[in-house]
């Protein structure tokens, strides 16, 4: 019982940094610039892919999560469609499990369809995993993201890990407008 009050505290203070205050758009959409150019460095081919078959994008710079046993992840983002920023959102999710550390990471989700863009604005919070799914895309070194082929209507792009905790997946993150 003791660890499990050290393990939530633990989460709680290593997440008030980020969740204290909401950011401004302009902090967010520089950010996301950011986030942009460290992915074409990362990925070949990033921006062509981005430019000639994404219908919108959801970039998130920075989502921290940490945990002992029990953690959380937040950050917040900005939702793009033909360059232009349209709606501000936060992630959050929380996990149960063999977890100990703290990790940064940027996450980039591209819709492929219109259906697929439409259905995510159309929903106030939508769930990975429960209101749709995210087809993480993984690559190696020297391939050329733009010439593969992506037959999913949803696709995750997770980069920039740093910290002490890995992990790829956004399975069970809640995607929820910011009112600003």
């Amino acid at each position: 019982m003791k660890l499990m009050k050290l393990a939530i505290a633990f989460v709680a203070i290593s997440l008030v940094g980020t969740t204290l205050y909401a950011k401004t758009a302009g902090q967010i959409d520089h950010e996301a610039d950011l986030a942009l150019k460290q992915f074409s460095k990362e990925a070949k081919g990033s921006m062509t892919f981005i430019d000639n078959k994404v219908k919108g994008l959801l970039i998130f710079p920075s989502v921290v999560k940490a945990g002992i046993g029990i953690g959380g992840e937040y950050g917040e983002g900005v939702l793009r469609v033909g360059g232009k920023s349209t709606l501000y959102y936060s992630t959050a999710s929380a996990s149960i499990g063999l977890q100990f550390g703290l990790q940064q990471k940027s996450i980039i989700i591209a819709f492929m369809t219109d259906k697929a863009l439409n259905d995510f604005r159309n929903k106030d919070g939508w769930t990975v995993g429960v209101d749709g799914s995210v087809a993480l895309v993984k690559w190696g070194a020297g391939a050329d993201i733009s010439n593969t082929t992506l037959n999913k209507p949803v696709v995750g792009f997770v980069f920039g890990n740093k910290g002490l905790m890995y992990n790829l997946t956004i399975e069970g993150s809640k995607f929820t407008k910011i009112v600003r």
